[in-house]
């Protein structure tokens, strides 16, 4: 969607923000993710994919997986994955006053407060099929007038067991009014904010950019891949799974299922610089603005890294070295959690406020995610041999050479 030659560098295109926009839109909580695997993305698949490439679809889940081979599994495989389910409420019970108590997930609860939601609730007549009720809020403690002192003066916060749905039921039997409209315990429930082009230049916020933007990452990659008219030695398998917020359930069965030579995960990180209060922990300064960012630990392939980092200088596309100690905390693990042996790692890009209704990102980094992985597929491509270049070529610490002191100049590229 851009003809300049480091589009990186570049706003977003609007039709391309548009595509994200609606990625992030589609309501796919935990389990239930077809609607943006199915409603969005297999569609916008479809609509660039060659006639030779193939969409797998799946009984136990509905992830889905573009295929540029099929049946080719002599091919070096790569697996780009993003994944679609979205942290959710769930209804928990019905109280007799009309309140709807909920569990919270992964949501800290204090961030929950005041919020806009939207209730999906599957219709006990017709089981399989869904009803959606807007214009509740997320509540806990009612107005500051009956806050006990300790809550008002910020010493003692909320607690999960708190936090309740208000649908401003009122009148008689308030229980029962909810229970007319079919709400159920496990119904899920999500924050309503949609995705909007921020103050600042480049940025943008709402709800859910973990990790619809890794979903939007991997489709991109699709498109300019199939544009450019597809591998040779490469079979690229552009994954988007589920389950990945309650365990990366989703990927290791993608993995197990397909056995990919090589994984690379998309999904978002954090914007360290930025993040209140953790000055102290002498975190790894990842910043919003600088660059995708890449996983080193765990289980990240120091020779898949090497080619992404050699890449990326190559072609000029901004990069930071993200410290992930000894787990991705990303489907960068599918690999290794379904006991497949490939080369694995974790491409990203800093956001502010993870797991909150206004998660900020900036798109020069998401685009620079976009082409850095890009780039990387067609350089593996371009290997003689890639089977035998992550056999052959892993680092060897005994044969490192001697470094002496360098000085104290700055390096011009630096200054």
């Amino acid at each position: 969607m851009s003809d300049t030659p480091k589009p990186w560098t570049d706003p977003m295109p609007d039709p391309q923000f548009d595509l994200m926009r609606r990625i992030l839109a589609a309501p796919s909580p935990v389990g239930l993710e077809g609607a943006m695997t199915y409603g969005v993305l297999k569609p916008h698949f479809e609509g660039f994919a060659p006639g030779d490439w193939q969409l797998q679809q799946f009984k136990g889940h509905a992830g889905v997986v573009l295929d540029t081979h099929p049946g080719r599994d002599d091919l070096f495989k790569v697996m780009i994955i993003g994944h679609a389910d979205k942290i959710r409420m769930q209804v928990r019970s019905i109280g007799e006053d009309g309140k709807i108590w909920i569990n919270t997930d992964s949501f800290l609860p204090t961030t929950l407060l005041g919020h806009e939601v939207k209730l999906f609730s599957e219709d006990p007549a017709a089981p399989g099929q869904y009803r959606v009720i807007e214009g509740g809020t997320v509540e806990a403690l009612g107005a500051i007038h009956f806050s006990d002192p300790s809550v008002r003066d910020g010493s003692k916060g909320l607690k999960k067991e708190q936090m309740y749905l208000d649908l401003q039921i009122h009148g008689e039997n308030k229980k029962q009014q909810v229970l007319n409209l079919g709400v159920r315990p496990g119904d899920a429930i999500l924050l309503n904010r949609p995705i909007r082009p921020g103050f600042s230049p480049d940025t943008f916020y709402g709800a859910y950019l973990d990790n619809g933007l890794g979903c939007f990452v991997t489709a991109e990659v699709a498109r300019l891949i199939a544009e450019a008219g597809g591998t040779e030695q490469v079979r690229v398998l552009f994954a988007i799974a589920s389950y990945e917020e309650i365990g990366r359930f989703g990927s290791r069965v993608l993995a197990g299922e397909l056995r990919p030579d090589a994984i690379i995960a998309v999904d978002v990180n954090h914007d360290y610089v930025a993040a209140p209060g953790i000055g102290d922990r002498r975190m790894q300064p990842l910043e919003m603005g600088k660059g995708f960012t890449m996983s080193v630990g765990a289980i990240a392939s120091e020779q898949l890294n090497r080619i992404i980092e050699t890449t990326a200088r190559e072609q000029g596309i901004p990069m930071q070295r993200d410290i992930v100690g000894p787990d991705t905390g990303t489907d960068g693990m599918a690999g290794v959690l379904a006991a497949v042996d490939c080369a694995a790692t974790s491409i990203g890009f800093p956001i502010r406020n993870m797991h909150t209704i206004s998660e900020t990102g900036y798109t020069k980094d998401v685009l620079a995610a976009i082409h850095a992985i890009t780039h990387t597929v067609r350089a593996l491509d371009g290997l003689s041999d890639p089977h035998r270049e992550f056999l052959d070529h892993h680092p060897r610490l005994d044969q490192a050479g001697p470094l002496g002191h360098q000085g104290a100049d700055t390096p011009e590229e630096q200054k």
